[in-house]
């Protein structure tokens, strides 16, 4: 497997709240091949291949404020998270002051103008992801769906660096985010059909055959929310619900 530590500016990490923590992992184990390392007290850190992606916890735990529901949430990696914080606020966003994660780096847990949720990681002992992003069960992709996507796209190219990048498709503007000449991120707004949707980021998990993948996923008692479709030149998707509520992606690359 390749591994590429993340540079500021990136996608480094998610953290995944979902009731029946024990039935998550079973699910997600199968479908997408991951593995675990129990955090005593905490939760577990999700694996592949023997290297980290993210944190799988308990969505009833102490710390998760109540009526949070079940979700991925995702962490884009920081020089300071103090110094992001106050940058945040600037630009027009809302965040929490930053807070230390013992001796693995620093934290801080912010709001997009349009109240899409992300976190962002300043990095000591912990790198945070390293996994080749095409790798089976690797986060591969991240979407954000919101309700102003000028406003959005402002905030995010000034708040990262990141530069955007305008592809027409039916119906919609889809904008895609680099850093340098890496695709990191993709934003679209929230559509009429998708119903009343609160602005987030949608986390998209590469696997390699995306029939199979949807319907393991039924099998294994999960949802079908998104049609498999294509995406000229990429490769095809589908959006899928675990059976215990959490909204994820599936992409299989076509190279």
């Amino acid at each position: 497997m390749k591994i590429r530590v993340r540079n500021p500016g990136e996608f480094c990490w998610i953290n995944m709240l979902t009731p029946k923590p024990d039935e998550a992992r079973a699910f997600f184990g199968t479908l997408l091949g991951w593995t675990y390392v129990e955090m005593p007290g905490m939760g577990h850190r999700v694996q592949i291949g023997g290297h980290d992606i993210g944190g799988l916890f308990d969505l009833a735990g102490p710390g998760t404020p109540p009526g949070t529901p079940p979700l991925i949430g995702v962490m884009v990696k920081v020089v300071s998270a103090d110094a992001t914080v106050e940058r945040v606020i600037a630009l027009g966003g809302k965040a929490n002051p930053a807070f230390d994660i013992m001796e693995q780096g620093r934290m801080a847990v912010c709001f997009d103008p349009n109240g899409a949720e992300f976190d962002v990681w300043q990095a000591k002992k912990g790198p945070g992801m390293e996994v080749d992003p095409e790798a089976f069960g690797a986060p591969t992709w991240f979407e954000t769906l919101t309700t102003d996507a000028a406003r959005a796209t402002a905030f995010y190219t000034a708040l990262f660096g990141w530069m955007a990048g305008a592809k027409e498709l039916p119906g919609f503007t889809y904008t895609e985010f680099k850093l340098g000449d890496q695709y990191v991120a993709g934003l679209m707004p929230i559509q009429p059909e998708m119903g009343a949707m609160r602005p987030h980021w949608g986390t998209y998990f590469a696997v390699r055959d995306i029939e199979v993948a949807a319907r393991d996923s039924v099998r294994l008692g999960g949802t079908l929310c998104v049609p498999v479709r294509e995406i000229p030149g990429v490769g095809k998707f589908c959006g899928l619900i675990s059976p215990q509520g959490v909204m994820f992606y599936a992409l299989q690359y076509v190279r």
